[in-house]
C-alpha cells in the first residue's frame, strides 16, 4: 500500500488559496494526513494530544477569541502554534493575519494563506479532497469500466479476455477508465475508487493488435477518468467439474484495502459474450441496490407455489 502525501502548493492552487507569505518556498513542502485542526484548545495554551502535522485552520471565532486576550497575549499564543512545526496556517472568513503574525510565521517558516470562505464550507471542502487526495492506494492487475453507471471491476488472468470484454463494453456505448493496472483508492469506509495510471491512460492492449487510443477511436465520451468500484467480476477458464452459482442468492464479496465489494465468478470458453454478460451483471446489480432481487423473487414464488399444493 502506497503511503501518499500531497505537495502544498497544489493544496493552494485547488482551494484557490491566497499566499499571504510568498517568500517562503512551498518546494518539497508536503500534506500528509486528511484531517484538519481548528486550534481552540492549543490558543488556550493546552497541547496535549496536540496533532503538528495536520493543517491549521484559523476561523472568526478563534481570531476574535486571540483579539480579546490582549496584544502581547495574542502574539504569544500565535507562536506557541506556529512553533511546532505545523504544515501551514489558514485564515478563513476574510480574516486578515497582521504583519505582526506574518513576521511570526516568517520567522518560523511556516506558510501562511487566506481564503474569503466561511470556516464550516472551506474545513469541510478541504477535508473532502484531502481525503481523496491522500487515500490509501493499492495498484492491481484488471480492467476497470463504467457500465451504465455502474463501476465495474474486470479481473482474471492475462491473456483470458478482460481487453476485449472492455472493448466490446465500449463499442456498446460504456466507459473506460483503465485497462491492464487499477490503482484503488480508499476514499471511505464505503467508497473505492478506481483509476488508471497517468502514463496507460485511455489506452488498451489488444494481443495480435497492440496498443490503441480509445479515447482518440472512439471519441471522449468513451473514456472516465475515475469511477467508485460498486462490483467485480472475476474471470477464470471453465471447469466443468466446478459447481458454479446458479441462483445468486447468497453474495459473494472480495476486499480491498479493508472494504468489501460484491464480487461474481464468470467462468469462460468459447461461445460466451462477456461484454453481454458483464453488462447484465451490472444492471442486475443496479437493480439489487434499488431493492429488486430477481434470485429472491424467484425463490418466493416457488416456496409460495409449494405452499400452495400443500394446502391443496
Amino acid at each position: 500500500m502506497q503511503k501518499k502525501k500531497i505537495e502544498l502548493q497544489k493544496v493552494m492552487e485547488s482551494m484557490k488559496l491566497v499566499n499571504m507569505t510568498p517568500e517562503i518556498d512551498l518546494a518539497e513542502r508536503y500534506i500528509t494526513v486528511p484531517e484538519l485542526n481548528r486550534p481552540a484548545l492549543q490558543l488556550a495554551g493546552y497541547f496535549e494530544h496536540f496533532e503538528k502535522e495536520r493543517v491549521q485552520v484559523i476561523g472568526y471565532v478563534e481570531y476574535t477569541y486571540l483579539d480579546s486576550l490582549g496584544e502581547e497575549r495574542k502574539y504569544e499564543a500565535y507562536e506557541e502554534l506556529i512553533s511546532r512545526g505545523v504544515p501551514c496556517v489558514i485564515f478563513t472568513t476574510e480574516v486578515i493575519p497582521s504583519q505582526r503574525y506574518l513576521d511570526l510565521a516568517m520567522q518560523y517558516q511556516v506558510p501562511t494563506f487566506t481564503t474569503k470562505r466561511s470556516t464550516s464550507s472551506f474545513s469541510a471542502e478541504l477535508m473532502r479532497w484531502l481525503g481523496v487526495q491522500l487515500a490509501p492506494t493499492i495498484s492491481i492487475h484488471g480492467v476497470l469500466v463504467d457500465v451504465m453507471g455502474e463501476g465495474i471491476l474486470i479481473m482474471g488472468e492475462s491473456g483470458i479476455g478482460k481487453s476485449e470484454a472492455a472493448l466490446e463494453l465500449v463499442k456498446r456505448g460504456h466507459r473506460l477508465v483503465s485497462d491492464d493496472v487499477v490503482e484503488i483508492s480508499r476514499v471511505s469506509e464505503v467508497t473505492l475508487v478506481g483509476s488508471a495510471p497517468d502514463i496507460t491512460r485511455h489506452f488498451i492492449e489488444l494481443r495480435g493488435i497492440g496498443i490503441i487510443d480509445v479515447k482518440t477511436l472512439f471519441g471522449i465520451q468513451s473514456v472516465e477518468n475515475t469511477k467508485s468500484i460498486d462490483l467485480v467480476i472475476q474471470l477464470e477458464d471453465w471447469d466443468k467439474d466446478k459447481e458454479y452459482d446458479r441462483m445468486g442468492l447468497e453474495e459473494q464479496y472480495i476486499e480491498f484495502l479493508g472494504n468489501k465489494v460484491v464480487s461474481h465468478t464468470l467462468p469462460v470458453r468459447p461461445g460466451r459474450n462477456l461484454a453481454i454478460i458483464v453488462e447484465t451483471a451490472a444492471i442486475n446489480h443496479r437493480q439489487k441496490k434499488m431493492g429488486y432481487n430477481a434470485a429472491k423473487e424467484l425463490y418466493r414464488r416457488v416456496t409460495d407455489n409449494l405452499a400452495k399444493k400443500r394446502q391443496q
